[in-house]
């Protein structure tokens, strides 16, 4: 067993468009920054208060091409992933960030399927199911015909 975890789960909307990168060789990467909200009372004026937290997330390969195909800003996505923080130096000053790097989304709304209905697209990219989410392309053997 692992002495350690390193796990992120998210569900939030877009606030851009996927940047993607390529590389020699035919790899590639795909950013995108992703807001999760929570919503709770002030105890003393008893009005609602909601904070944003943006979240960087990093994506590769197949994963990234599907996200720049399918997803655009404000569309709902969940995605698991780990953290990771990297840095560099620019102008004699060290700079940090910290990303979530996915190993796996699936897209809860899409402005794409919206506009289209019949137009079908994937909503996995690597499986079937996820735990708490239902699949879209999951197909259950209790239809009622």
């Amino acid at each position: 067993m692992a002495n350690s975890l390193n796990k992120v789960m998210l569900i939030g909307h877009l606030g851009d468009e996927v940047k993607m990168h390529y590389f020699e060789g035919g790899n590639c990467i795909g950013r995108f920054p992703v807001a999760t909200n929570e919503t709770y009372s002030n105890r003393q004026t008893g009005e609602k208060v909601t904070t944003t937290e943006w979240h960087n997330v990093v994506v590769r390969n197949k994963l990234a091409e599907l996200c720049e195909k399918f997803l655009s800003k404000g569309d709902r996505v969940y995605v698991e992933g780990k953290i990771k923080t990297r840095q560099w130096e620019q102008e004699g000053v060290k700079r940090y960030t910290t990303e979530i790097h996915a190993v796996d989304m699936t897209f809860l709304t899409t402005k794409k399927d919206l506009s289209n209905p019949a137009a079908a697209s994937p909503h996995e990219s690597q499986t079937d199911t996820t735990p708490g989410i239902s699949a879209v392309n999951d197909t259950a053997d209790d239809l009622p015909f």
